[in-house]
Protein backbone atom coordinates (compact mmCIF):
# COMPACT_ATOMS: atom_id res chain seq x y z
CA UNK A 1 0.00 0.00 0.00
CA UNK A 2 3.07 2.53 0.71
CA UNK A 3 3.93 2.05 -3.03
CA UNK A 4 1.28 2.78 -4.01
CA UNK A 5 0.79 5.82 -2.21
CA UNK A 6 4.20 6.92 -3.33
CA UNK A 7 3.36 6.40 -6.75
CA UNK A 8 -0.02 8.25 -6.66
CA UNK A 9 1.78 11.11 -5.11
CA UNK A 10 4.02 11.32 -7.07
CA UNK A 11 1.80 11.22 -10.30
CA UNK A 12 -0.71 14.03 -9.31
CA UNK A 13 2.52 16.49 -7.98
CA UNK A 14 3.58 16.02 -11.74
CA UNK A 15 0.28 16.68 -13.18
CA UNK A 16 -0.13 19.40 -10.95
CA UNK A 17 2.64 21.24 -11.88
CA UNK A 18 1.88 20.88 -15.60
CA UNK A 19 -1.23 22.22 -14.94
CA UNK A 20 0.11 24.91 -13.49
CA UNK A 21 2.92 25.80 -15.76
CA UNK A 22 0.10 25.25 -18.62
CA UNK A 23 -1.81 28.16 -17.24
CA UNK A 24 0.95 30.74 -16.92
CA UNK A 25 2.09 30.20 -20.35
CA UNK A 26 -1.95 30.44 -21.68
CA UNK A 27 -1.81 33.66 -19.76
CA UNK A 28 1.00 35.38 -21.67
CA UNK A 29 -0.36 34.01 -25.20
CA UNK A 30 -3.84 35.43 -24.14
CA UNK A 31 -2.57 38.90 -23.14
CA UNK A 32 -0.37 39.12 -26.44
CA UNK A 33 -3.36 38.78 -28.52
CA UNK A 34 -6.63 39.39 -26.79
CA UNK A 35 -6.94 43.34 -27.85
CA UNK A 36 -7.04 42.10 -31.38
CA UNK A 37 -9.38 39.32 -30.92
CA UNK A 38 -11.16 41.28 -29.23
CA UNK A 39 -12.05 44.25 -31.79
CA UNK A 40 -12.43 41.69 -34.55
CA UNK A 41 -15.40 39.55 -32.38
CA UNK A 42 -17.22 42.84 -31.74
CA UNK A 43 -16.82 43.48 -35.51
CA UNK A 44 -18.26 40.40 -36.10
CA UNK A 45 -21.25 40.23 -33.69
CA UNK A 46 -22.40 43.92 -35.23
CA UNK A 47 -22.26 42.47 -38.74
CA UNK A 48 -24.02 39.48 -36.97
CA UNK A 49 -26.40 41.53 -35.51
CA UNK A 50 -27.38 43.49 -38.74
CA UNK A 51 -27.90 40.32 -40.72
CA UNK A 52 -30.48 39.35 -38.15
CA UNK A 53 -32.67 42.25 -37.62
CA UNK A 54 -32.48 42.62 -41.84
CA UNK A 55 -33.90 38.89 -42.19
CA UNK A 56 -36.83 39.83 -39.47
CA UNK A 57 -37.47 42.65 -41.65
CA UNK A 58 -37.60 40.69 -44.43
CA UNK A 59 -40.10 38.04 -43.33
CA UNK A 60 -42.48 40.83 -41.79
CA UNK A 61 -42.50 42.30 -45.13
CA UNK A 62 -43.18 38.95 -47.22
CA UNK A 63 -46.22 38.61 -44.50
CA UNK A 64 -47.46 42.12 -45.08
CA UNK A 65 -47.38 41.63 -48.97
CA UNK A 66 -49.43 38.59 -49.18
CA UNK A 67 -51.88 39.57 -46.51
CA UNK A 68 -51.89 42.87 -49.00
CA UNK A 69 -52.09 40.51 -51.97
CA UNK A 70 -55.51 38.34 -50.32
CA UNK A 71 -57.17 41.51 -49.83
CA UNK A 72 -56.81 41.36 -45.52
CA UNK A 73 -54.65 44.73 -45.45
CA UNK A 74 -55.46 48.18 -47.60
CA UNK A 75 -52.72 49.24 -49.12
CA UNK A 76 -52.37 52.18 -46.96
CA UNK A 77 -52.69 49.55 -43.88
CA UNK A 78 -49.44 47.62 -45.62
CA UNK A 79 -47.37 50.75 -45.98
CA UNK A 80 -48.09 51.69 -42.41
CA UNK A 81 -47.04 48.52 -41.10
CA UNK A 82 -43.63 48.34 -43.22
CA UNK A 83 -42.18 51.64 -42.15
CA UNK A 84 -43.17 50.71 -38.15
CA UNK A 85 -41.42 47.33 -38.53
CA UNK A 86 -38.75 49.08 -40.40
CA UNK A 87 -38.67 51.58 -37.56
CA UNK A 88 -38.39 48.75 -34.92
CA UNK A 89 -35.95 46.76 -36.70
CA UNK A 90 -33.63 49.69 -37.00
CA UNK A 91 -33.83 50.38 -33.11
CA UNK A 92 -32.99 46.93 -32.44
CA UNK A 93 -29.70 47.48 -34.65
CA UNK A 94 -29.25 51.01 -32.93
CA UNK A 95 -29.43 49.94 -29.39
CA UNK A 96 -27.56 46.57 -29.66
CA UNK A 97 -25.02 47.95 -31.60
CA UNK A 98 -24.58 50.52 -28.74
CA UNK A 99 -24.27 47.62 -26.01
CA UNK A 100 -21.96 46.31 -28.16
CA UNK A 101 -19.89 49.47 -28.07
CA UNK A 102 -20.13 50.42 -24.54
CA UNK A 103 -19.16 46.96 -23.06
CA UNK A 104 -15.75 47.36 -25.68
CA UNK A 105 -15.11 50.82 -23.67
CA UNK A 106 -16.20 48.78 -20.52
CA UNK A 107 -13.43 46.06 -21.68
CA UNK A 108 -10.88 49.02 -22.24
CA UNK A 109 -11.05 50.73 -18.79
CA UNK A 110 -12.00 47.91 -16.69
CA UNK A 111 -9.51 44.83 -18.16
CA UNK A 112 -9.49 42.95 -15.06
CA UNK A 113 -13.15 42.95 -14.67
CA UNK A 114 -14.43 40.08 -12.47
CA UNK A 115 -17.59 39.63 -14.53
CA UNK A 116 -17.37 36.40 -16.42
CA UNK A 117 -20.26 37.73 -19.29
CA UNK A 118 -22.90 40.00 -20.28
CA UNK A 119 -25.43 38.40 -22.55
CA UNK A 120 -28.24 40.61 -24.27
CA UNK A 121 -31.18 39.81 -26.42
CA UNK A 122 -34.66 38.18 -25.54
CA UNK A 123 -35.67 34.64 -24.10
CA UNK A 124 -32.88 32.92 -25.76
CA UNK A 125 -29.41 34.93 -25.42
CA UNK A 126 -28.68 36.67 -28.61
CA UNK A 127 -25.00 36.98 -27.13
CA UNK A 128 -22.81 36.16 -24.86
CA UNK A 129 -19.54 38.35 -24.23
CA UNK A 130 -16.39 36.76 -22.36
CA UNK A 131 -14.78 39.43 -20.21
CA UNK A 132 -12.31 37.28 -18.68
CA UNK A 133 -8.95 36.83 -20.78
CA UNK A 134 -7.28 34.95 -18.97
CA UNK A 135 -7.89 31.49 -20.67
CA UNK A 136 -6.28 30.88 -24.24
CA UNK A 137 -8.48 31.15 -27.36
CA UNK A 138 -8.14 27.87 -28.97
CA UNK A 139 -7.07 25.10 -26.16
CA UNK A 140 -6.46 22.15 -28.46
CA UNK A 141 -5.47 19.63 -25.17
CA UNK A 142 -7.88 19.49 -21.81
CA UNK A 143 -7.35 17.14 -19.18
CA UNK A 144 -9.40 14.74 -17.31
CA UNK A 145 -9.78 12.32 -14.38
CA UNK A 146 -10.15 8.55 -15.51
CA UNK A 147 -11.93 5.77 -13.32
CA UNK A 148 -12.83 2.63 -14.67
CA UNK A 149 -13.92 -0.41 -12.58
CA UNK A 150 -15.36 -4.27 -13.30
CA UNK A 151 -15.04 -7.72 -13.82
CA UNK A 152 -11.65 -9.54 -14.63
CA UNK A 153 -10.54 -12.75 -15.71
CA UNK A 154 -7.70 -14.61 -16.94
CA UNK A 155 -8.26 -17.33 -19.81
CA UNK A 156 -5.55 -19.55 -22.30
CA UNK A 157 -6.20 -18.91 -26.15
CA UNK A 158 -9.40 -20.94 -27.10
CA UNK A 159 -10.33 -21.77 -23.83
CA UNK A 160 -14.18 -21.05 -22.89
CA UNK A 161 -15.28 -18.48 -19.94
CA UNK A 162 -17.27 -21.44 -18.34
CA UNK A 163 -13.86 -23.23 -17.86
CA UNK A 164 -12.18 -20.59 -16.41
CA UNK A 165 -9.71 -21.20 -13.03
CA UNK A 166 -11.38 -17.74 -11.34
CA UNK A 167 -14.50 -16.93 -10.45
CA UNK A 168 -16.28 -14.40 -12.54
CA UNK A 169 -18.01 -12.40 -10.39
CA UNK A 170 -15.35 -12.28 -7.92
CA UNK A 171 -12.25 -11.40 -10.21
CA UNK A 172 -12.53 -7.45 -10.33
CA UNK A 173 -10.12 -4.87 -11.69
CA UNK A 174 -9.73 -1.17 -10.70
CA UNK A 175 -8.35 1.43 -12.98
CA UNK A 176 -7.80 5.25 -12.16
CA UNK A 177 -5.26 7.74 -14.15
CA UNK A 178 -4.74 11.11 -15.97
CA UNK A 179 -5.53 11.39 -19.57
CA UNK A 180 -4.80 14.42 -22.17
CA UNK A 181 -6.97 14.49 -25.07
CA UNK A 182 -5.93 16.49 -28.26
CA UNK A 183 -8.47 17.59 -31.07
CA UNK A 184 -6.68 16.59 -33.87
CA UNK A 185 -7.87 18.81 -36.93
CA UNK A 186 -7.99 22.83 -35.98
CA UNK A 187 -11.03 23.30 -36.82
CA UNK A 188 -13.30 19.94 -36.43
CA UNK A 189 -13.24 17.98 -33.25
CA UNK A 190 -14.46 14.78 -34.64
CA UNK A 191 -11.06 12.82 -33.64
CA UNK A 192 -9.62 13.19 -30.83
CA UNK A 193 -6.03 11.66 -29.48
CA UNK A 194 -6.07 10.34 -25.50
CA UNK A 195 -3.31 9.78 -23.89
CA UNK A 196 -1.99 9.85 -20.11
CA UNK A 197 -0.80 7.70 -17.17
CA UNK A 198 -3.20 4.87 -15.22
CA UNK A 199 -2.97 2.68 -12.08
CA UNK A 200 -4.53 -0.60 -12.73
CA UNK A 201 -5.04 -3.21 -10.20
CA UNK A 202 -6.42 -7.09 -11.59
CA UNK A 203 -8.02 -9.41 -9.38
CA UNK A 204 -8.12 -12.65 -9.68
CA UNK A 205 -10.16 -15.08 -7.28
CA UNK A 206 -8.79 -19.00 -8.18
CA UNK A 207 -11.87 -21.34 -7.94
CA UNK A 208 -12.31 -25.24 -5.93
CA UNK A 209 -10.59 -23.48 -2.62
CA UNK A 210 -7.02 -22.96 -4.80
CA UNK A 211 -4.11 -20.71 -4.30
CA UNK A 212 -1.34 -19.74 -6.08
CA UNK A 213 2.59 -21.86 -5.69
CA UNK A 214 6.10 -21.05 -6.66
CA UNK A 215 8.71 -23.34 -6.97
CA UNK A 216 11.28 -22.15 -9.16
CA UNK A 217 10.08 -21.14 -12.63
CA UNK A 218 6.82 -22.40 -12.37
CA UNK A 219 3.47 -21.15 -10.81
CA UNK A 220 0.64 -22.98 -10.24
CA UNK A 221 -2.94 -23.39 -8.91
CA UNK A 222 -2.84 -26.18 -5.86
CA UNK A 223 -5.63 -27.05 -3.37
CA UNK A 224 -5.55 -25.57 -0.58
CA UNK A 225 -5.19 -28.09 3.20
CA UNK A 226 -7.96 -25.59 4.82
CA UNK A 227 -11.15 -24.52 3.55
CA UNK A 228 -10.75 -20.65 2.34
CA UNK A 229 -12.24 -17.78 3.02
CA UNK A 230 -11.31 -15.60 0.35
CA UNK A 231 -7.92 -16.56 -1.97
CA UNK A 232 -7.30 -13.79 -4.23
CA UNK A 233 -4.51 -12.87 -6.40
CA UNK A 234 -3.89 -9.05 -7.38
CA UNK A 235 -1.41 -7.97 -10.57
CA UNK A 236 -0.78 -3.77 -10.05
CA UNK A 237 0.57 -2.35 -13.44
CA UNK A 238 1.65 1.41 -14.31
CA UNK A 239 0.81 2.00 -17.95
CA UNK A 240 0.32 4.88 -20.65
CA UNK A 241 -2.81 4.23 -22.54
CA UNK A 242 -2.92 5.75 -26.22
CA UNK A 243 -6.29 5.80 -27.37
CA UNK A 244 -8.38 7.50 -30.96
CA UNK A 245 -11.11 8.78 -29.93
CA UNK A 246 -14.13 9.52 -32.55
CA UNK A 247 -17.50 11.17 -32.36
CA UNK A 248 -19.56 14.18 -32.77
CA UNK A 249 -19.07 17.40 -30.45
CA UNK A 250 -20.68 21.06 -30.15
CA UNK A 251 -19.06 23.86 -30.92
CA UNK A 252 -18.57 27.04 -29.10
CA UNK A 253 -17.27 29.80 -30.19
CA UNK A 254 -17.27 33.19 -27.84
CA UNK A 255 -14.71 36.38 -27.67
CA UNK A 256 -12.51 34.78 -25.77
CA UNK A 257 -12.73 31.06 -26.26
CA UNK A 258 -13.35 28.02 -29.09
CA UNK A 259 -14.55 25.28 -27.63
CA UNK A 260 -15.78 21.77 -28.43
CA UNK A 261 -17.81 19.78 -25.87
CA UNK A 262 -18.77 16.02 -26.02
CA UNK A 263 -21.21 16.47 -22.70
CA UNK A 264 -23.98 13.74 -23.69
CA UNK A 265 -22.17 12.58 -27.09
CA UNK A 266 -21.39 9.84 -28.48
CA UNK A 267 -17.88 8.60 -28.20
CA UNK A 268 -15.88 5.79 -29.24
CA UNK A 269 -12.11 5.04 -28.48
CA UNK A 270 -9.92 2.72 -29.81
CA UNK A 271 -6.20 1.85 -28.59
CA UNK A 272 -3.78 -0.15 -26.34
CA UNK A 273 -1.48 0.33 -23.39
CA UNK A 274 1.79 -0.68 -22.32
CA UNK A 275 3.56 -0.41 -18.87
CA UNK A 276 5.11 -1.77 -16.22
CA UNK A 277 3.74 -4.97 -13.33
CA UNK A 278 5.22 -2.81 -10.64
CA UNK A 279 3.34 -5.35 -8.09
CA UNK A 280 2.14 -9.00 -7.43
CA UNK A 281 0.73 -9.97 -3.87
CA UNK A 282 -1.64 -12.87 -2.67
CA UNK A 283 -4.65 -12.48 0.24
CA UNK A 284 -5.67 -15.78 1.56
CA UNK A 285 -8.33 -16.10 4.87
CA UNK A 286 -9.05 -18.92 6.52
CA UNK A 287 -9.85 -21.02 9.99
CA UNK A 288 -7.23 -22.71 11.91
CA UNK A 289 -7.89 -23.94 15.26
CA UNK A 290 -10.75 -21.82 15.30
CA UNK A 291 -8.40 -18.85 14.72
CA UNK A 292 -9.33 -16.48 11.90
CA UNK A 293 -5.88 -15.94 9.76
CA UNK A 294 -5.28 -13.42 7.42
CA UNK A 295 -1.73 -13.92 4.85
CA UNK A 296 -0.64 -11.24 2.60
CA UNK A 297 1.90 -13.11 0.47
CA UNK A 298 4.36 -11.35 -1.72
CA UNK A 299 6.37 -12.61 -4.36
CA UNK A 300 7.81 -12.73 -8.27
CA UNK A 301 5.09 -15.62 -9.19
CA UNK A 302 6.80 -15.48 -12.36
CA UNK A 303 5.19 -13.12 -13.76
CA UNK A 304 5.61 -11.11 -16.63
CA UNK A 305 7.29 -7.34 -15.54
CA UNK A 306 6.07 -5.46 -19.42
CA UNK A 307 2.44 -5.37 -20.16
CA UNK A 308 0.91 -4.56 -22.64
CA UNK A 309 -2.21 -4.61 -24.25
CA UNK A 310 -5.23 -3.79 -26.55
CA UNK A 311 -8.25 -1.24 -24.92
CA UNK A 312 -11.10 0.30 -26.22
CA UNK A 313 -14.71 1.49 -24.99
CA UNK A 314 -17.76 2.63 -26.28
CA UNK A 315 -20.06 5.03 -24.66
CA UNK A 316 -22.25 8.70 -24.05
CA UNK A 317 -21.23 11.33 -22.59
CA UNK A 318 -18.59 10.93 -19.69
CA UNK A 319 -19.71 7.14 -18.58
CA UNK A 320 -18.38 4.64 -21.43
CA UNK A 321 -18.44 0.47 -21.70
CA UNK A 322 -14.70 -0.22 -21.78
CA UNK A 323 -12.59 -3.53 -21.86
CA UNK A 324 -9.15 -4.37 -21.87
CA UNK A 325 -6.97 -7.43 -23.25
CA UNK A 326 -3.71 -8.24 -22.45
CA UNK A 327 -1.48 -9.65 -25.22
CA UNK A 328 1.41 -10.92 -23.00
CA UNK A 329 0.98 -14.12 -20.95
CA UNK A 330 0.37 -13.21 -17.12
CA UNK A 331 3.31 -15.61 -15.87
CA UNK A 332 6.60 -16.22 -18.13
CA UNK A 333 7.66 -19.48 -20.07
CA UNK A 334 7.68 -21.95 -19.24
CA UNK A 335 4.45 -21.62 -17.39
CA UNK A 336 0.85 -21.68 -18.70
CA UNK A 337 -0.22 -19.06 -20.99
CA UNK A 338 -3.17 -17.01 -19.40
CA UNK A 339 -4.15 -13.60 -20.61
CA UNK A 340 -5.64 -11.26 -18.23
CA UNK A 341 -8.73 -9.21 -19.89
CA UNK A 342 -11.42 -6.75 -18.05
CA UNK A 343 -14.83 -5.60 -18.90
CA UNK A 344 -16.34 -3.04 -17.14
CA UNK A 345 -18.20 0.69 -16.88
CA UNK A 346 -15.37 3.94 -17.34
CA UNK A 347 -15.98 7.43 -16.38
CA UNK A 348 -13.69 10.58 -17.89
CA UNK A 349 -14.19 13.25 -14.84
CA UNK A 350 -13.17 16.71 -16.49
Amino acid sequence: MRTIIVYISLLVFSLAFQEVFSQEVASVETEVTSEKKSKAFFEKKKAEIIAKEKEKLRYEIERINDQLKQGKLSREEAEKQKKEYAEKHARNIENKISILNNNMELRERNGDSSENYIAIGGKGKALDININTNDKYDNRTTTDLVIAAGFNNALEKGQSLNDSDFKIAGSRFFEIGWAWKTRVFKNTNWLRFRYGVSFQLNGLKPTNNRYFVEEGDMTRLENFDLDLDKSKFRMDNLVVPIHFEMGPSKRTETENRLHFSTYKMLKIGIGGYAGLNIGKRQKLKYKADGDKVKEKLKNSYNTNDFVYGLSAYLGWGGATLYGKYDLNPIFKEPNKELYNFSLGLRFDVD
